[in-house]
């Protein structure tokens, strides 16, 4: 394989494993390369992203790799994570934020063992839009964060408390759930583009 197959894989795994980032025993065993092969690998892509023109840039923090944004482009940033939404949620944000309202408080974990993918981004822009926020961490080891639902969540859905929400059924019927799910993402669609 070539070193712009190897480049273009390492990218592709970065972005992947997000904030979390990739140690270089990690991207040398996915490889299947030496350490040092990987490293010169990385040192490469790293020059490709200090050109001027790149918008993220390949960071070593603690011996872990991630993709970055720019510092310089920090205001640009700054002004997308405040404005108010003008985009709607993704179908994976809106199966997150059902979780966590359902099962608060819960762990990224929970919710990763529930929907069966990584929730890192959806967990980020509901963050990022107050629906969700940090209400404590889980005693022992690694003390995850848990999640649980904010005000503006229930301002968005007119309601009161979170014991107003809809409950669940006692037996589970797929068509049932999934058109209740149906219904819960499109009065929170509406309540999202109304607001906007």
């Amino acid at each position: 394989m070539k070193l712009v197959d190897w480049k273009a894989i390492i990218e592709g795994l970065l972005f992947a494993a997000g904030d979390e980032g990739l140690t270089l025993k990690q991207i040398s065993v996915v490889l299947d390369i030496n350490e040092h092969t990987a490293l010169d690998i990385i040192n490469e892509l790293k020059e490709d992203y200090d050109m001027p023109e790149r918008g993220i840039h390949l960071l070593e923090v603690a011996g872990t790799y991630q993709l970055t944004t720019k510092k310089e482009h920090a205001s640009y940033l700054k002004k997308l994570v405040e404005s108010p939404s003008s985009t709607s949620l993704s179908q994976a944000a809106l199966e997150t934020l059902a979780i966590i309202a359902y099962r608060q408080p819960i762990t990224r974990t929970e919710i990763e063992e529930i929907r069966g993918v990584k929730t890192e981004r959806p967990i980020h822009t509901l963050t990022a839009k107050a629906l969700i926020k940090e209400v404590g961490r889980v005693e022992g080891t690694g003390r995850a964060i848990l999640y649980g639902t904010t005000k503006e969540f229930l301002e968005y859905f007119g309601l009161k408390t979170i014991k107003e929400l809809p409950p669940l059924p006692d037996k589970i019927d797929e068509q049932f759930v999934q058109e209740e799910a149906d219904l819960f993402f499109e009065r929170f669609q509406e309540t999202m583009d109304d607001s906007n």
